[in-house]
């Protein structure tokens, strides 16, 4: 058995961080490459799937380091330490929380879960994979027009809610669009809706919002609502491939989803360094202050391009270009990764934050892709 010291994990870890996913594997082919095991390679830019490259913290490093070699073992004690400070936080019981493989599993548990008291109201735009997973499994999904300025139109989805509506998917902030709604008016949603059918608020870039606390509809959990807030480590705390992730709702609610969940406690990796970082303030203040950074670099290329996007508190922006789908290309050309048109909306383009001398690149090529 080879023994790895936290210090050689660290010191490999730390070379590796800044790159917390890969590009298509198609991408590598055509180039006669084999594509990385993880991250993506040197030359390439990756703007395109919405991970913070900055994380793990190297408090999740060394937490990893130290419990890995434990990972013979069920992590359940772990799982319920987790489970135990993510309530703490939001002044709430354990019963009250229900850990996952990332969000997107407890996201489809939610749809799994729920799908049998009526259709699924959402969006028509909107980071739609696990309402889609539902349907897939026999769900229905009801879906209301945005506003013309790409904001999710709350008024037309209460109007919407009826005796046939069993579950209202939103994500605050939106994806693809980096739009946020107003936090009073997202309480208000909750109260008039809540009654009637269960409101799941996708919140997995809450953290990079501007005023999280007021943005939040998280404290209506502790009030007793119908309601069921979803939060990710994959964005501020960069650990997308660590796969942790949880909800929060009324503990009936809980229970009933936690029926649907695959994984059995979590992975020992993945706990282990969500633990050690969960509180971790100043890794998380660094993490958001490069993401910002990122979206401001954007945000200036984009207006010296000619260009406008929708405002965004995420880790994303969508830019309005001539062709989505052409500028993906052409970017792509050039070793940059970003995102292509989503359904109809073929004028515009999302842009990842990643890091930043990618975004550098990203900046520096878009005036010549769109012939600026």
């Amino acid at each position: 058995m080879v023994e790895l010291s936290r210090r050689t994990l660290i010191r490999g870890g730390a070379a590796t961080a800044a790159c917390a996913a890969f590009p298509p594997r198609l991408a590598y082919a055509a180039a006669g490459a084999e594509a990385p095991l993880f991250g993506p390679a040197a030359d390439i830019a990756l703007l395109s799937r919405n991970e913070n490259p900055y994380g793990p913290a190297p408090s999740a490093i060394a937490a990893i380091a130290e419990w890995s070699a434990k990972g013979c073992y069920y992590a359940d004690t772990a799982a319920r330490k987790l489970t135990a400070m993510i309530a703490e936080r939001f002044g709430v019981t354990p019963d009250h929380v229900a850990l996952g493989s990332g969000s997107t599993e407890v996201l489809s548990a939610a749809g799994l879960a729920l799908k049998g008291k009526g259709a699924i109201l959402c969006p028509e735009l909107f980071w739609d994979t696990t309402a889609l997973y539902a349907e897939a499994k026999g769900a229905k999904l009801k879906r209301v027009a945005l506003k013309p300025d790409l904001d999710i139109d709350l008024d037309a989805m209460a109007a919407a809610v009826g005796p046939d509506v069993g579950l209202v998917h939103i994500c605050n902030p939106n994806n693809p669009t980096g739009r946020l709604l107003d936090g009073d008016a997202m309480r208000a949603f909750v109260r008039k809706v809540g009654p009637s059918a269960t409101v799941l608020v996708d919140e997995a870039y809450m953290e990079l919002t501007d005023r999280p606390d007021y943005s939040s509809v998280s404290a209506l959990v502790k009030e007793g609502h119908n309601l069921l807030v979803c939060r990710t480590f994959s964005k501020i705390y960069g650990m997308a491939g660590l796969r942790v992730g949880f909800a929060i709702g009324q503990p009936e609610t809980i229970a009933t989803i936690r029926k649907y969940e695959m994984s059995f406690g979590g992975n020992t990796a993945g706990l282990a360094a969500a633990i050690a970082s969960y509180n971790d303030t100043a890794f998380t203040g660094f993490s958001k202050n490069r993401i910002l950074e990122g979206r401001g670099l954007i945000l200036d290329a984009v207006k010296k391009a000619g260009l406008t996007a929708a405002p965004s508190q995420a880790n994303f922006v969508y830019v309005k270009v001539p062709d989505a789908d052409a500028v993906q290309k052409a970017m792509a050309a050039k070793g940059i990764q970003i995102r292509g048109a989503y359904g109809k909306w073929s004028q515009w383009s999302r842009v990842s934050t990643g890091r930043i001398e990618d975004v550098k690149r990203y900046a520096a090529a878009l005036p010549e892709v769109v012939g600026a």
